[in-house]
C-alpha cells in the first residue's frame, strides 16, 4: 500500500493550519519560509531546526513566533539558548532535539534535512500521522520499502516536494493506477548535456556547479551535473508511487519547463510544467489538497518559444545506468549507490578525484559490497543506517585507488 494520497482524497489537509520545518535553514527551507511568508493567516509554525547556522535559525523563530528550535549541532546549544534569551522559545540541540522538532503536533513537516542524518526525524513525524512533505532523497533511496510501509501503517500522508515527484503526483491524479504505463521524469542534462565524455572526465568543479536551469545547493548541483541526481530520483520514484523500474524512464528536457509526465493505457501523457522554481511544488505540497497562491512567475510559453527532448545518453552518465541497476538488485544496494555517491562527491570537491571518477567510486563500491555477500532487506532506520555507514567506509577505502587509475 502506498502512503502517498490518491486522487480524491480531499479531507487528509483540509484543516492544516500547524507546520514543523526541519532543515529551515536550507535551500528547500528558505523556499518554505518565504512561501509561509505569505500565508501567516493561514499556518503557525511549530518548530524548527538547521543544521549548525544558528544566527539564521534564531532570526526564523523569531520571525515567525515558533515553540522550538532546534540545532543539530550539539556544541551550538549555548550560542542559541544566547540567541533567542527573552522569548518564550524552547530550544534543543543534537539529534534527539531534531526528532523532538518532528514529533511535536504540527499537522505538516518539511522534511529536508539532508543526508541519513533526516531519516530518523522523517520517521518521527510519519510514526504519528502527520503529512510529510519530503525533500530528503535519503529516507526514500536508503530506506524506501520499510519507510512507506511506516507511512501507511501510521496513515501519514506522504507529499513529493521534489519537483520532479511533485509532477508525478500530480499527473497521476488523472488516471488510477490499473490504467498506468509509465511515468516519464524529465532531466535538464546539466551543464554537461553536450560535452563528449572525454570532456566530462576532467570537468572542474567551477565548471560542474554552473547549472543552466536551477539554483540549488553544491551537492545537489554536481549530482544534476553527473545526473547521479536523476538516478536518485529513479530510485525515490519507484518506492513513493509503488513503480517497477521498467515503468519509470528519464528524458532529458533542457528547458526545464515539463518536470514529469504519466502516460496512460489509453495512450493519453499527462504532464505538468511550470517555472524552474522550487517554491511551486513546494506550495503545491503546502496548500494540499487545495492550492495557494505563489510567488512563482507565471509560465509564458510564447516567450519560451519551443520545448526540446532527447533521450538520456548512459555513456556520457554512468550514474543513471548504476542507479538503474542499483535499484533492481534490491536489498540494501540503493543504500550503497548513495552513500558511495556522497562519498564520491565530497572527493571531487576536495580536488581529490577527477570529476569523471564519481560513477568510477560508486560502481566499484557496490560491485565490492556485492562480491562480500552483503545484501539483505532493510527493515529499520539502524539497518539503513548501519549499511549507509558502512558503504561510506567501503567508499573510502576504495578511493585512493579510483583517484590512482585515473591520473
Amino acid at each position: 500500500m502506498s502512503a502517498v494520497p490518491l486522487r480524491n482524497n480531499k479531507a487528509a489537509l483540509s484543516d492544516a493550519r500547524t507546520v514543523t520545518v526541519l532543515g529551515a535553514t536550507g535551500s528547500i527551507g528558505d523556499s518554505t519560509m518565504d512561501l509561509l511568508r505569505g500565508a501567516r493567516d493561514r499556518y503557525q509554525v511549530e518548530a524548527l531546526t538547521a543544521n549548525s547556522n544558528v544566527e539564521a535559525l534564531a532570526r526564523l523563530a523569531k520571525e515567525f513566533g515558533v515553540r522550538f528550535a532546534a540545532i543539530a549541532d550539539p556544541a551550538r546549544l549555548g550560542e542559541l539558548k544566547d540567541a533567542l534569551a527573552g522569548t518564550n522559545i524552547e530550544c534543543g540541540a543534537g539529534e534527539s532535539a531534531i526528532i523532538e522538532a518532528a514529533a511535536r503536533p504540527a499537522d505538516w513537516v518539511m522534511a529536508a534535512v539532508s543526508g541519513a542524518a533526516g531519516l530518523k526525524p522523517a520517521l518521527a513525524a510519519v510514526d504519528r500521522g502527520a503529512a510529510v512533505a519530503l525533500a530528503n532523497k535519503e529516507c526514500l533511496v536508503c530506506a524506501g520499502d520499510f519507510f512507506m510501509q511506516r507511512a501507511a501503517k501510521a496513515g501519514a500522508c506522504i507529499l513529493p516536494a521534489d519537483s520532479e515527484h511533485n509532477a508525478l503526483f500530480q499527473a497521476l491524479s488523472s488516471g488510477n493506477r490499473e490504467e498506468l504505463v509509465r511515468v516519464i521524469i524529465t532531466a535538464s542534462g546539466g551543464p554537461f548535456r553536450t560535452w563528449a565524455p572525454a570532456d566530462i572526465e576532467q570537468a572542474t568543479l567551477e565548471q560542474a556547479l554552473k547549472h543552466p536551469n536551477w539554483s540549488m545547493g553544491q551537492k545537489i548541483t554536481i549530482d544534476s551535473a553527473s545526473m547521479m541526481n536523476k538516478g536518485l530520483e529513479v530510485i525515490e520514484a519507484s518506492y513513493l508511487f509503488a513503480l517497477s523500474a521498467d515503468e519509470i524512464d528519464v528524458l532529458v528536457h533542457p528547458q526545464s519547463i515539463i518536470h514529469g509526465m504519466v502516460e496512460f493505457s489509453d495512450r493519453s501523457v499527462v504532464a505538468q510544467l511550470g517555472a524552474p522554481d522550487m517554491r511551486i511544488p513546494i506550495a503545491h505540497c503546502l496548500g494540499w489538497p487545495d492550492r495557494i497562491v505563489g510567488p512563482s512567475a507565471r509560465l509564458d510559453l510564447a516567450k519560451i518559444g519551443q520545448l526540446t527532448f532527447e533521450a538520456p545518453d548512459f555513456e556520457r552518465f554512468p550514474g543513471l545506468r548504476l542507479a538503474y541497476e542499483a535499484l533492481r538488485t534490491g536489498r540494501g544496494a540503493t543504500t550503497v549507490f548513495n552513500a558511495a555517491n556522497e562519498v564520491a562527491v565530497a572527493a571531487f570537491i576536495a580536488g581529490k578525484i577527477k570529476f569523471g571518477s564519481i560513477a568510477r567510486l560508486v560502481e566499484a563500491t557496490i560491485n565490492d559490497w556485492i562480491r562480500a555477500g552483503n545484501l539483505a532487506p532493510l527493515s529499520s532506520a539502524d539497518d539503513a543506517i548501519s549499511v549507509d555507514h558502512n558503504a561510506r567506509n567501503r567508499a573510502a577505502s576504495l578511493l585512493p585507488q579510483i583517484a590512482l587509475k585515473a591520473s
